[in-house]
């Protein structure tokens, strides 16, 4: 099993926002002094909670000061944002990582954010799906270009000057045929995860749905595997958790469910949001469960896994055998409240419970369990 990052940071509205940056600025280059392969990074705009406003901003903000792991969008908000401006960043940005990137992609799921580009009542899959088709058409096509859709047109045909340079979008590092593109599911049974894989791209299960959820997405991607003939591959399925260790059971179990913890903050956050919006469902441990019965208490039972390294590491064990073998187990990111505790949790991650959950299921494939 792969560690890695991902980070949708909700911060307390009143924390000063050059701290916020700061810290998850320093989640990152923790997370590759320690090991981990691949981090990435959401956005919204329009959210004094989720600071982040620019994922592709962010990840060049870190391009010379990460070394080793892999850096991802998680996500680029599709239908917020125009297909040719999308291609030009995302190509940059696999230069100046020197082909380190992973494109991640969504129809973006802040009702705020699409209301303010003006899309709300939209199609915003079909915007999302046009958009990722454009992108990848102009990377794949030679200036001056004619790209026509239903939301964009991309054209360079009336002032190319392509002996000069003018007119001709850049193509990223990664060019065979371009950088990895990840797409995060979010619905239990994902449709979208089936045809995400038809086309070579990979899972990212987020860290809000209860194990059962996650566990149906593995089914998905191998049947948009099979369609294509395509090898369906579990290091390229990638699951998202909210974990926090600490060296004592007290300590862990304080920060990780007390009535100011940065992880019950986080989800009452995304519970108040999606309960809001009709899409509680994402919480619910069968599907005709009633509103009434999902809790935030329950969620934050469900679906945050704490305490000392052992019990971390077993806990995981037990979720894996639940969900299925994955790549790569993504910790979910929080914020910061005690700075110390933070970064002492992503080094018991990678010092104690990666080992451990590695031996463990090392000596299960030998025991031929």
């Amino acid at each position: 099993m792969d560690l890695g990052f991902f980070t949708m940071p909700i911060h307390p509205i009143d924390k000063d926002w050059r701290k916020c940056l700061a810290e998850d600025r320093e989640a990152f280059l923790l997370a590759d002094e320690l090991g981990f392969t691949e981090a990435y990074v959401g956005e919204h705009v329009t959210d004094k909670a989720e600071q982040i406003v620019s994922c592709t901003m962010f990840i060049a903000s870190l391009a010379s000061a990460v070394k080793n792991m892999r850096l991802g969008t998680g996500t680029v908000n599709l239908p917020n944002s125009h297909p040719a401006n999308v291609a030009a960043q995302v190509a940059m940005l696999d230069h100046m990582l020197d082909g380190r990137f992973n494109f991640g992609i969504s129809p973006g799921g802040l009702a705020s954010d699409a209301e303010a580009f003006g899309n709300l009542d939209a199609d915003r899959q079909e915007m999302f799906l046009e958009c990722i088709n454009t992108v990848l058409k102009i990377w794949e096509s030679d200036a001056p270009y004619n790209i026509e859709g239903k939301y964009w047109n991309v054209s360079t045909e009336r002032t190319a000057m392509t002996e000069i340079g003018q007119g001709i979008m850049p193509k990223p590092l990664q060019n065979d045929p371009h950088p990895p593109i990840v797409v995060t599911a979010v619905a239990p049974f994902s449709k979208g995860v089936t045809e995400a894989a038809a086309r070579g791209w990979d899972p990212i299960s987020a860290n809000f749905l209860m194990p059962q959820w996650v566990a149906s997405h593995w089914p998905k991607y191998k049947e948009g595997c099979e369609r294509v003939g395509r090898t369906a591959d579990m290091a390229n399925w990638r699951v998202a958790k909210s974990v926090f260790v600490a060296d004592d059971m007290d300590t862990a179990r304080a920060y990780a469910t007390d009535p100011n913890s940065p992880y019950r903050f986080y989800y009452s956050q995304l519970f108040t949001k999606l309960k809001k919006h009709g899409r509680i469902n994402l919480f619910k441990e069968h599907r005709d469960q009633p509103d009434d019965e999902v809790t935030l208490d329950h969620v934050c039972e469900r679906l945050i896994i704490w305490g000392t390294p052992d019990k971390v590491a077993d806990e995981l064990l037990s979720f894996r055998e639940e969900t299925g073998q994955f790549g790569t187990l993504l910790v979910a990111g929080k914020d910061w409240a005690d700075v110390e505790l933070s970064r002492r949790n992503m080094v018991l991650l990678a010092e104690r419970v990666k080992p451990a959950v590695d031996a463990a299921e090392a000596k299960a494939t030998v025991r031929g369990v």
